[in-house]
């Protein structure tokens, strides 16, 4: 097993490479550069002064020389300096907003499996029943909605008519003056929407991955083994099947960790939510190079660990898989 982590986590190097070469040529190809915000709107400003803040970033530079400075940086742990008027070093930045991120996507991955696995069984259990029926429509409707359209109508329903959670942010003014109860409850509150707008999607999708997983295991002959061995129903479901039925939605929760990471720029966005995915977007709008950059790199680092983590949560699930990668080694 040590092997094979090992293995696996040294095939992660050149596979990191690749997204970042990949990355920094198609953020190069797309028109716009960072010293146009700077120029196009300055009346003043000559194509001297463009010249020379060009030459300033290194994008006067051949596109190789420029992705060799900055990946013999990145090696370094050197992010960069950010374009942006303050120059603040790219890792302080990202750091900075990287744990409200981390955060809500762990909240929401704990929200969609505390949802989605029991909802999943419920309905694989009581197939083709009205529970059945009514969940599979509320699915497709999760699938059906996007993200952004729910995530305003939710802000204009809860937030502007009904007055019953906040819409922006993730703290209300005043905040310091409240006691710990109430600043814990001023946050929960803050968190309630983002969260569902981000799981809502997750949620459907591993429901039904669940129920139609758990159709198949229960129709194995070792669950009718089971059974006619007098075991109760609920042993049967609970402990022969789900362990097996979860399998593939571990696999699937590892490759979802970069929809959820994607999906941050967008709901962030709409909520103001000081992330990574606020601060992945405001980047794109500035042309702020290096800043992308070192959201993609994390956003990276943070699916391949992710994957890794679905690997061995396989492996630990069912021994067979664990045996067979012993063997290998």
């Amino acid at each position: 097993m040590l092997q094979y982590l090992v293995k696996r986590l040294l095939l992660l190097i050149p596979l990191l490479i690749g997204i970042t070469l990949i990355s920094f040529v198609v953020i190069h190809l797309a028109p716009g550069e960072p010293t146009d915000l700077q120029t196009q709107m300055n009346p003043q400003a000559s194509a001297e002064l463009q010249e020379r803040l060009r030459v300033q970033y290194g994008l006067d530079q051949p596109l190789y020389v420029q992705y060799g400075k900055w990946l013999s940086r990145l090696l370094q742990l050197d992010f960069g300096e950010s374009f942006a008027t303050d120059r603040r070093p790219v890792f302080d930045k990202v750091t900075e907003r990287l744990p409200v991120t981390i955060l809500l996507n762990i909240l929401s991955i704990v929200l969609i499996l505390a949802v989605s696995v029991p909802l999943g069984i419920i309905s694989a259990v009581k197939r083709n029943s009205g529970f059945d029926r009514t969940t599979t429509v509320f699915v497709f409707a999760g699938f059906a909605m996007p993200s952004f359209w729910l995530a305003l109508l939710l802000m204009d329903w809860f937030g502007v008519r009904l007055g019953l959670l906040p819409i922006s942010g993730l703290k209300s003014l005043g905040y310091e003056y409240l006691g710990w109860g109430g600043q814990l409850l001023d946050r929960l509150s803050h968190l309630i929407l983002p969260i569902f707008v981000s799981a809502i999607g997750g949620l459907a999708g591993f429901s039904r991955y669940m129920r139609s997983n758990m159709l198949e295991v229960v129709r194995q002959d070792y669950i009718l083994t089971a059974r006619a061995k007098g075991l109760s129903e609920r042993v049967v479901i609970y402990k022969h099947a789900l362990r097996n039925a979860l399998l593939p939605v571990i696999t699937i929760l590892g490759l979802s960790v970069p929809g959820l990471i994607g999906g941050s720029v967008i709901f962030e966005t709409i909520f103001a939510i000081p992330g990574m995915g606020k601060l992945f977007y405001d980047g794109v709008m500035m042309r702020d190079y290096p800043l992308i950059m070192g959201i993609l790199v994390m956003g990276a680092v943070l699916t391949l660990l992710g994957n890794l983590l679905a690997d061995i949560s396989y492996a630990l699930a069912d021994p067979r898989i664990r045996h067979s990668q012993q063997g290998e080694g």
